[in-house]
């Protein structure tokens, strides 16, 4: 069965077709990084009116790709949470009028479920349950993911996301957007323990997570040398930064799983391209006999291709929307909309 697949949450615009969960048949994005590179950051308004523009071509262009019509497409799947509500808003009414004009199923799609289907598939062997490592912009949580639909909450961040902070410590270092990227590639090669920054932990709730204070950390190192008209030193500064949020992301999810007895680790997100993230959870899972599995690079961020693969597992669990789906900013990804 053939899936077409409608991403929208951010500032990609992405469309894909995907067969019966596994199989990339097309995957189409249109990027708005060189537009919002001068702003520092996605400014939602724009990135909303780029959707509006692009959704209609990006989805034909990938049911040429994929050398089929709506007559072979079984179901439309839609990102409808979390994320920019106004770039939501264009995919999930794009993707209702497609289903209503074409009669097709319309099935909502979470954006972390999808995140995490992306590793079906560059893994086509991987099966639930496992645990998941979620990290993004957005969204920072460790899941216990019991099957293709069932998910449980074992921790999350109190405040920022990894994401989010690795990019306002990018951006306070004067690096352009996307930050977490660009610090990734700056960093290369620098001391990771050339600044001593703290590794935060939540009392009485040991696998959530709590950023802010080492966000806040960093700039003050920055605002700091600046004042004395020094230059922040990129490169090990953000070796070590980037160091001290990993830590705290593998410490966690190690604990979880001791606790749930998994040997299965699935990492997700933007945040799963980060080489040091990637290089650090290679390591550890060898020493610890845990399998570990991590999408490819060109999946890690925001694309219609992972949509199209949860996509089939929602729609064999029967979550079917109607015309009156919504968008929603913020949701819990054990969620269900029907």
């Amino acid at each position: 069965m053939k899936f077409l697949g409608i991403e929208s949450s951010c500032d990609e615009t992405a469309a894909s077709v995907v067969e019966d969960g596994r199989k990339v048949l097309s995957d189409v994005i249109a990027s708005q990084v060189p537009e919002h590179v001068i702003y520092g950051g996605v400014v939602p308004e724009i990135a909303s009116r780029r959707h509006v523009e692009n959704i209609s071509a990006v989805v034909k262009s990938a049911l040429e790709q994929a050398g089929c019509g709506m007559d072979d497409i079984e179901a439309i799947g839609v990102t409808y949470a979390p994320g920019l509500i106004g770039a939501l808003l264009v995919g999930v009414n794009f993707a209702k009028g497609l289903a209503y004009s074409c009669g097709k199923k319309l099935i909502p799609v979470h954006h972390l479920r999808s995140h995490i289907a992306a590793n079906y598939i560059t893994h086509p062997e991987l099966k639930p349950p496992f645990t998941a490592l979620c990290v993004s912009g957005g969204n920072t949580m460790i899941i216990d993911v019991k099957d293709y639909t069932v998910f449980n909450i074992l921790g999350r961040t109190r405040d920022d996301a990894a994401g989010e902070c690795l990019d306002k410590a990018a951006r306070a270092m004067g690096l352009n957007y996307p930050g977490g990227k660009n610090l990734d590639a700056a960093a290369k090669g620098g001391n990771f323990y050339a600044y001593d920054f703290p590794r935060p932990r939540v009392e009485n709730s040991p696998l959530d997570f709590s950023f802010s204070g080492l966000k806040t950390n960093v700039v003050n190192i920055i605002h700091n040398k600046q004042q004395k008209g020094e230059e922040p030193d990129i490169k090990n500064l953000g070796a070590s930064y980037i160091k001290a949020v990993v830590d705290c992301l593998t410490r966690n999810t190690f604990e979880a799983m001791s606790i749930t007895g998994s040997k299965k680790l699935v990492v997700a997100g933007g945040v799963s391209a980060n080489s040091v993230l990637r290089s650090e959870l290679d390591l550890m899972c060898s020493k610890k006999g845990i399998e570990l599995f991590m999408p490819d690079l060109s999946l890690c961020g925001d694309n219609g291709a992972m949509v199209g693969a949860q996509t089939y597992y929602e729609y064999l669990s029967g979550n079917f929307a109607g015309a009156d789906l919504n968008a929603y900013a913020t949701m819990n990804i054990d969620n269900l909309i029907k």
